[in-house]
């Protein structure tokens, strides 16, 4: 337990500091105003995620997923955990969870964001 918990934590800082540069690359490349950077992040990762759970499977390396999936991706951005849930309840059929699961996800995950906004500039501000 102790090593897995050890592999998702140097895997999670390796993942947030390459988010924190490719970042910095697309800002560079393209500038400030849409979140592009984001966008890359977010696309990439679920690529990686969606590329190595196959891998993983075919391959005998599903070991290797607390330190890639849970920790290089999970610091990379949480929204490839997020793709491979949606469309592992799509792809088992359960097309209606997976709407709802995608559904709910943005809107309570902004709704709560807003909620955070609204209390830290009331007790803050």
């Amino acid at each position: 337990m102790l090593a897995q918990t050890l592999a998702v934590g140097i895997g999670g800082a390796i993942g947030a500091m390459a988010r924190f540069g490719v970042g910095m690359a697309v800002l560079r490349v393209f500038g400030t105003g849409f979140p592009l950077g984001i966008i890359t992040v977010n696309v990439i990762g679920s690529f990686l995620m969606g590329l190595f759970v196959v891998v993983a499977a075919q391959r005998g390396f599903a070991h290797w997923s607390p330190f890639f999936m849970t920790g290089v991706l999970g610091g990379f951005t949480t929204f490839s955990a997020f793709s491979l849930e949606a469309y592992t309840l799509y792809e088992r059929g359960d097309v209606g969870q997976a709407g709802l699961y995608v559904g709910l996800s943005v809107v309570v995950s902004i709704a709560a964001l807003v909620v955070g906004v609204w209390l830290g500039r009331s007790l803050f501000a």
